[in-house]
């Protein structure tokens, strides 16, 4: 095998461009990832690292979903990523948000989960703000990772154990299969697997116009409790079940969702729903906001952070908080798919995970990928 030649060409080093680099790895295919930056700095690595199945959208997402946990549970120890903590707890507070929770648990989706009364959750945790809670949904399917190390040792411990090579700060120009251009030469593969995500005008652009495809832009931070201030899991709440496909899609959302438009229209127009997850420093990672178009403008809010901190602090017992960090992320976004695979030709596939799942997803989207190839 020369230099340059391989079975496998990945292009881009995110979550979704590992998992594909794995899976074929796995199934004794030569692999080569090629990343046109010096190392993955954009979705994978600016979100919570929370592999979240419970509420996923009913089907192929919550089904990836299931998969892709499985996936990490195996991957991580011997990869050396730390699994910070493990479980959702979801927690309603308005009544029509406890139907909706009521009805989840009659979906084959809620497996495994327990419907709590606040006393019971109050027994398991202190962290949580149980006063004028209705229910609280467990779900002990999650993990928690810290995503901004978690990629760059994924992708140490594919080249170390896996035989996958990098070639960072290398952008690819052009795919004709077998034939990949790149700033550096030329390449060769039979298959080559596009996941190059929030780059739309790059590579084949004209396969991505029929699909309405958009930028969603979103704000998270970074907060430090008072020390010793635990988390029980990740933690969310009324404003998740109207954004989450899994209980959205339930017959009371609609009216959990009028409800929160007479309530916390600010916090609806921003995409706001509240997620907080724990490092392994004490520190919460916490967001968030979702804006949308071609081209968000860059450029944080200080009214939307506030609401998010506004949220956390009603969902949480927490007395005070400092705030250590913030930033913005992007994703790609559809009407129509949670996931768009697409077959240019017969050694090309592009995938994009269009919902901001990819971390809870990939895995599993990347054994459908080979299986299907």
């Amino acid at each position: 095998m020369s230099d340059g030649s391989f079975d496998v060409i990945v292009v881009g080093a995110g979550i979704v461009g590992l998992a594909h680099a794995y899976t074929a790895a796995r199934r004794g295919l030569r692999v080569c990832v090629v990343e046109r930056d010096a190392a993955c700095v954009g979705a994978s690595v600016r979100n919570f690292g929370f592999i979240t199945v419970t509420g996923q959208a009913a089907g192929d997402t919550w089904r990836r979903a299931r998969r892709a946990r499985d996936v990490w549970a195996l991957v991580a120890p011997q990869a050396g990523i730390p699994v910070l903590h493990g479980g959702l707890w979801m927690v309603a507070r308005r009544p029509a948000a406890a139907e909706v929770l009521q009805q989840f648990m009659h979906t084959p989706m809620a497996d495994g989960c327990q419907l709590l009364t606040p006393a019971q959750a109050a027994a398991h945790t202190d962290a949580l703000s149980l006063a004028d809670a209705q229910a609280v949904l467990y779900s002990p399917h999650e993990l928690r990772v810290e995503s901004r190390t978690a990629i760059g040792q994924l992708a140490r411990w594919l080249a170390e154990v896996h035989g996958v090579q990098f070639r960072f700060k290398e952008a690819v120009l052009d795919v004709q299969a077998p034939r990949v251009q790149t700033s550096r030469g030329v390449l060769q593969a039979g298959r080559v697997v596009l996941c190059t995500h929030t780059d739309l005008h790059g590579l084949q652009p004209e396969r991505l116009a029929p699909h309405g495809l958009r930028l969603c832009q979103l704000q998270m931070l970074r907060v430090q409790p008072p020390p010793g201030y635990r988390l029980p899991g990740a933690v969310m709440g009324d404003l998740s079940l109207v954004r989450y496909g899994g209980y959205a899609a339930l017959p009371a959302a609609q009216a959990l969702r009028l409800q929160l438009e007479r309530e916390e229209p600010e916090s609806l127009a921003h995409g706001i729903h509240l997620i907080a997850v724990q490092s392994a420093d004490g520190s919460l990672v916490v967001g968030d906001s979702h804006h949308y178009g071609a081209a968000p403008p860059p450029f944080a809010s200080e009214a939307v952070d506030q609401l998010i901190l506004h949220h956390l602090q009603t969902l949480l017992r927490l007395p005070s908080c400092r705030v250590t960090e913030r930033w913005v992320g992007q994703y790609v976004s559809s009407p129509h798919t949670d996931c768009l695979i697409d077959a240019p030709d017969a050694a090309v596939r592009r995938v994009i995970v269009t919902s901001g799942t990819g971390a809870s997803t990939a895995f599993g989207i990347a054994e459908e990928v080979f299986d299907a190839w």
